[in-house]
């Protein structure tokens, strides 16, 4: 793999873990469409320990305060958040670690993955459409039933295409919470997620892996996932998810069409 490979795919780690767009969809078609050999492993990992690190650096101080109150006031409300988070990773978890390689398998083909994107880009359309009008932007007054719903429709995530950021902002626009506390438990989520990615994984990794490819891929996931969290906060202030649903659905035509052409 070449440098400019690897900056190329960390961007699009950070671009598509973070934004509605589904980053395993972005993942498998830019090696596809470049001719390029599957990363491996090892460069996988560190794609999502960048991405890993953005979020917890970028959102410290909530860590800060829900480990720190989970810990000392488990039943005060920002303590309560810590452990309806872990409890909200469960769903995800579970049918990460049983389901990733059937759900991969069957729907690793493009027209599946194509589906997906149009499908479930239809799906937050409405939901941003719907929830416009949403109060509850506190996320530490949200209910349990509310952030648990919403890890169960993470676990949708495993099938290409989906969208991790994009499904859960979509489960959270429905179970009334504004663009911004939605995003913001999405994120949350995401730490617990691809640390156990990660984990999985990181037996199959080893010195000789290190290379100039895989540092720049990790700076650069690391780097663009900052710029990506931080303008996505910003931007749905004032806007709305349609800018998102309309290039998910542009990526899909695009596939089927490279597909029936090809």
């Amino acid at each position: 793999m070449t440098v400019f490979d690897a900056v190329l795919l960390g961007l699009l780690q950070a671009l598509g873990e973070f934004l509605p767009i589904s980053s395993s969809a972005h993942l498998a078609l830019l090696p596809y469409l470049r001719g390029m050999e599957y990363q491996g492993i090892a460069f996988d990992i560190m794609l999502h320990a960048a991405t890993l690190l953005a979020v917890l650096l970028y959102f410290a101080k909530d860590w800060f305060v829900l480990i720190k109150n989970g810990l000392t006031k488990p039943f005060a409300p920002q303590g309560r958040m810590l452990w309806y988070l872990a409890a909200a990773t469960a769903p995800a978890g579970i049918a990460g670690l049983f389901l990733k390689d059937t759900a991969e398998q069957a729907f690793r083909n493009p027209l599946m993955m194509a589906g997906c994107l149009m499908a479930f880009a239809c799906l937050l359309w409405w939901a941003d459409r719907r929830g416009s009008e949403n109060k509850e932007g506190d996320i530490f007054s949200v209910p349990f039933k509310t952030v648990f719903l919403i890890g169960c429709a993470q676990a949708l995530a495993i099938m290409p295409g989906v969208s991790r950021s994009g499904i859960t902002i979509t489960a959270a626009l429905l179970l009334g919470l504004t663009r911004g506390a939605g995003a913001r438990i999405s994120f949350l989520l995401s730490a617990p997620i691809i640390a156990g990615a990660a984990l999985m994984e990181i037996t199959h990794l080893s010195a000789s892996d290190f290379n100039a490819a895989l540092i720049w891929g990790f700076v650069s996931a690391f780097l663009g996932a900052l710029v990506v969290i931080g303008g996505l906060m910003k931007y749905i202030k004032t806007h709305s998810f349609d800018v998102f649903v309309y290039y998910r659905i542009l990526l899909g035509l695009f596939i089927i069409g490279f597909y029936f052409w090809k």
